[in-house]
């Protein structure tokens, strides 16, 4: 549609970290490249470790992943053994794959967007209004910071969900990108609740999606049954190696000090332009609602500006009104803004 290779495009439609691959990352991946001789370990008894003493948790509670997509189709294959599993909509399209590759029909419980554009939405009363049937015998999936508005979910919340579904998985893919003083993760509180699994992503982060690294945070039994059901050697050498990065603090605090100020920035621009109505989201991207047609837009910027944003079809509460865009460099944004400017005149 843009007439030029994929690698020319300006893409602000993958949630991806501008800043990497850190050095660190590629100097542990270049050391490991003897070991493609061999079979990995596995037990990932290594990887195992380093996950679990940067989380200060036993090994056992931890399960590395052929990134965490194939950790949520084990999830999948779980909650799809209750009597319903609800999701907050709209929702990241690989659950519902998740669940449908076990039969499961997921149950939507919709998010009202006017009142999360406002602050002002009451997750609980949300769930409650949605439910049509006892959370006891059933199982939620959600992501915080929810994808595709980037809303931190408080952990308050949480815990209120904690004690009402018989299984909730937490998907906290973006977690890392948000400054440690604001983060609301569950993983301090694993040892407390039985019926929780959290599932995590180095990719994003770091910048390093092509090498499949994800991993899941859960009461040994649960991931016991997991490593049971799986193919051998998910995790391949060199994604294993790349876990030195969780040790790389120089970069993890540049990325917080990029982000806390370009995301902020990136927001008032798209706000001020006629038309665009962006959500004050947490994460490294931004969903923005579009007087016009986004599928119009999209291919305006990619056929003038060679500038690709994601468009939301693949979310279907959304449609063509929405668009969701990453936090990029500086001056990507503002070649963003301009061209957005350009095209809305």
């Amino acid at each position: 549609m843009a007439g030029c290779s994929p690698f020319a495009l300006l893409d602000f439609s993958a949630s991806i970290s501008p800043l990497g691959p850190p050095a660190s990352a590629i100097a542990a991946i270049q050391a490991c490249l003897p070991q493609l001789t061999q079979y990995p370990d596995p037990q990932y008894t290594a990887l195992r470790q380093q996950l679990a003493q940067h989380h200060h948790l036993a090994p056992d509670w931890v399960l590395p992943g052929n990134g965490a997509a194939e950790l949520l189709t084990w999830a999948g294959r779980d909650l799809a053994a209750l009597e319903a599993t609800y999701l907050l909509t709209p929702a990241f399209g690989d659950y519902g794959r998740s669940l449908r590759a076990f039969a499961a029909q997921p149950q939507a419980i919709p998010l009202p967007l006017t009142a999360a554009a406002s602050g002002q939405l009451d997750w609980l009363t949300v769930v409650a209004q949605g439910l049509q049937h006892d959370p006891a015998r059933c199982g939620l999936l959600l992501n915080t910071p929810h994808n595709p508005t980037g809303l931190v979910i408080p952990l308050a919340v949480l815990e209120t969900l904690l004690s009402q579904f018989q299984l909730v998985v937490v998907d906290e893919a973006f977690m890392d990108f948000v400054a440690p003083s604001e983060q609301q993760s569950l993983i301090p509180q694993i040892h407390r609740w039985p019926n929780l699994v959290i599932v995590r992503s180095l990719t994003k982060f770091y910048s390093l999606p092509g090498l499949r690294l994800g991993y899941a945070i859960a009461q040994p039994p649960h991931l016991q049954r997991w490593q049971q059901w799986r193919d051998p050697w998910s995790v391949n050498a060199l994604a294993a190696a790349a876990v030195t990065v969780l040790q790389d603090h120089d970069f993890q605090h540049r990325t917080w000090q990029w982000l806390a100020a370009a995301r902020p920035a990136l927001f008032q621009a798209l706000a001020a332009i006629p038309g665009l109505y962006p959500l004050p989201g947490q994460a490294n991207y931004l969903l923005v609602r579009c007087d016009r047609s986004v599928t119009a837009l999209q291919q305006t910027l990619l056929q003038r500006d060679r500038i690709l944003i994601r468009d939301c079809l693949s979310f279907p509460e959304l449609g063509d009104r929405y668009f969701r865009v990453a936090v990029r460099l500086p001056a990507e944004n503002e070649r963003l803004v301009t061209a957005l400017r350009q095209a809305l005149v």
